[in-house]
């Protein structure tokens, strides 16, 4: 059984750097990518980047592909996430989860199945 856990976040000043950590254990064969994904207060869940599985290829989200990494460590299992200037707007709920999208470009949710509790980002002075 697939399971995904956060951590690393916290209270950050604006202008610093943060990487978030994804431990995934009982990962099988029929996955096909990892995704990044956050929700600010009061608004909708918002797709960051995904990796391919197969080959560690990322796909990062247009809107911060200038301040975002994603990476991995298949020796400790783990995903990373890399997000440098954060900016107040950046404040929310990270999430890390493993689907089988039709399209690394594109996000739809049902294709993620197997997601993470999330874990808190705040951004402020």
């Amino acid at each position: 059984q697939l399971q995904l856990v956060e951590s690393g976040g916290g209270l950050v000043r604006p202008g610093a750097s943060l990487r978030l950590s994804c431990v995934v254990s009982g990962l099988s064969s029929d996955y096909l990518a990892f995704g990044w994904f956050r929700q600010a207060p009061g608004k909708e869940r918002e797709w960051l980047g995904c990796m391919a599985i197969a080959d560690g290829s990322t796909y990062r989200a247009n809107s911060v592909k200038t301040r975002v990494t994603i990476s991995r460590d298949n020796a400790d299992n783990t995903l990373f996430l890399r997000m440098d200037n954060l900016k107040p707007e950046d404040t929310g709920v990270y999430f890390c989860a493993a689907g089988r999208p039709e399209s690394m470009w594109e996000y739809v949710e049902s294709e993620y199945d197997s997601w993470g509790q999330g874990t808190q980002v705040t951004v402020s002075s």
